[in-house]
């Protein structure tokens, strides 16, 4: 012990205790002010998690069937679509968009795929055309795409996965109320018109070029134009491709709605305002979980919308009005165009094209009354090393025909590999059975031929196999060409007329 230090049962002075009083006092002090900042700390982590959960329970859960497990730390896909429900509206929306007896069912107007990769942190977006004519799961008809979710948002699911072989993890649906909310609650949204357009189904009218400030029901009526005309040198042009210009306006207005919503995350006001007009009228599946949405939405924050690839996969428009199995009246429908729109789907979407397993067993018909073509077909695949154990014909569904590689649930990746190897208006379709002894069985079509391997070739039982047509020759008899200028392009540049974002520094009128 120092000399200069009291033995510790000596009386303090005086002047000691003060010092040590006041040191208690500031260490009691700093206590209370740390506790203080860490309590609210966590009042305001938990008052967080309470709102959203709060905003969370006020979104609709769907129970939606069929959907594929998620890998950890894989990349999911997410069915979006935007539903044309009247019955879903209020009566102001009602009187503006028709009535439920009016317009009946509820349809996807807008199916899109979004593709998120967690170990890239990207994102990308595919399309399916709302007309596009596909097999009903489960049977031997076929429909629009778009009319599935008339049945189930699980019918749709299942639809997309079985036709395209693109595995869905997740569901979100938007109705026309929720779109126009959302939009509401930003305060509007900016759009750059570089010409004035119009169209009267969807009530678009903007009769000046510019940079304009939109509300819900103008963007609405955006998104939903399929029959749109453009003014341009004294006149006015009509736009003759219809849901596809559609669908590339959606994706740049989605751009140009992604990158205002960015903007203001800021703003917790805003922030309230747009989740509360979204969650009321949101669907999502039941398996779609909080801390999964907040999870993606820490991952991807960062994502600029602007750089998101889109695509949409491209489709032959068939001519005239469509009759199948005897019954006229669908309208216009587009048929699936392969290899190009199972290529999108890989590309986009990052899936492998499965290899031909040799020994696979096929049953080929003759759908399209094309003289031999279900043989040479089949020639043509026991090349690639299918074993094809019956040739017949089937029933004519249309003119023109699509070609349908039907399989059973075990046999989906078996099926992929062979519709790698198509040319045409080719598309899947799962059936519960086939005939005994047949893994596969493809129907074919009018517009139809087969790439095989070129002489010297070992086969296609090797790896890369199901993609490689390399020296291909086309084997199916009478085989012909989907015609080309009807076959719409999975990505170009916006037309000169279409809206976009606007110019930074132009100024912004609303729409007159």
């Amino acid at each position: 012990m120092s000399s200069l230090e009291p033995p510790f049962d000596a009386p303090l002075s005086r002047q000691v205790r003060r010092r040590q009083q006041v040191r208690r006092k500031r260490l009691r002090r700093t206590i209370i002010v740390a506790s203080s900042v860490v309590l609210v700390l966590v009042v305001i982590a938990g008052g967080g998690y309470l709102y959203a959960l709060y905003r969370f329970h006020q979104i609709h859960k769907d129970k939606v069937n069929g959907l594929v497990a998620e890998t950890p730390n894989k990349p999911i896909n997410i069915l979006l679509i935007g539903e044309n429900c009247r019955y879903c509206l209020n009566g102001k929306q009602a009187a503006a968009f028709g009535s439920a007896s009016q317009v009946g069912g509820n349809r996807s107007d807008v199916t899109m795929i979004l593709h998120l990769d967690p170990a890239t942190h990207t994102a990308s977006v595919v399309s399916i055309p709302r007309d596009t004519f596909v097999p009903i799961p489960g049977t031997t008809n076929a429909n629009r795409v778009d009319d599935a979710l008339n049945k189930s948002p699980s019918e749709l699911v299942k639809t997309v996965e079985d036709d395209f072989g693109v595995p869905i993890n997740h569901f979100v649906g938007l109705n026309f109320d929720t779109f126009q909310n959302v939009v509401n609650s930003l305060g509007g949204i900016n759009m750059y018109f570089p010409d004035p357009v119009k169209d009267a189904y969807s009530g678009l009218n903007i009769p000046n070029a510019g940079c304009h400030h939109l509300n819900g029901t103008q963007a609405l009526a955006v998104v939903r134009a399929r029959h749109m005309y453009y003014y341009s040198g004294g006149q006015w042009y009509y736009d003759p491709t219809g849901d596809i210009s559609r669908i590339h306006r959606d994706h740049e207005f989605l751009k140009v709605l992604a990158a205002s919503v960015r903007g203001r995350l800021s703003n917790p006001l805003t922030v309230n305002s747009l989740l509360g007009s979204i969650a009321p009228n949101l669907q999502i599946d039941q398996k779609f979980g909080l801390n999964e949405l907040i999870s993606l939405a820490l991952s991807f924050h960062n994502v600029n919308p602007s750089s998101v690839p889109t695509a949409t996969l491209p489709v032959f428009e068939v001519p005239g009005n469509f009759a199948y199995r005897g019954a006229s009246g669908y309208g216009a429908v587009v048929f699936p165009v392969a290899p190009s729109d199972f290529s999108v789907i890989r590309k986009q979407l990052g899936l492998p094209t499965p290899a031909v397993v040799p020994g696979t067993t096929v049953s080929v018909l003759n759908g399209s009354g094309v003289n031999q073509q279900a043989t040479q077909t089949g020639d043509a695949l026991t090349q690639l090393g299918f074993d094809v154990t019956n040739v017949g014909d089937a029933t004519q569904a249309s003119s023109p025909a699509e070609t349908i590689v039907y399989y059973t649930p075990r046999y989906q990746a078996q099926a992929e590999a062979l519709t790698a190897h198509l040319t045409g208006n080719v598309v899947m379709g799962e059936l519960p059975t086939l005939p005994s002894g047949t893994d596969l069985q493809v129907v074919t079509g009018t517009y139809l031929s087969v790439s095989t391997p070129s002489s010297g070739s070992s086969g296609a039982s090797g790896a890369g196999a199901a993609s490689s047509s390399s020296g291909s020759t086309s084997t199916a008899s009478n085989a012909s060409s989907v015609p080309s200028t009807d076959v719409t392009p999975a990505t170009e540049p916006l037309p000169s007329y279409d809206p976009r974002a606007c110019p930074a520094g132009m100024a912004v009128t609303p729409v007159s």
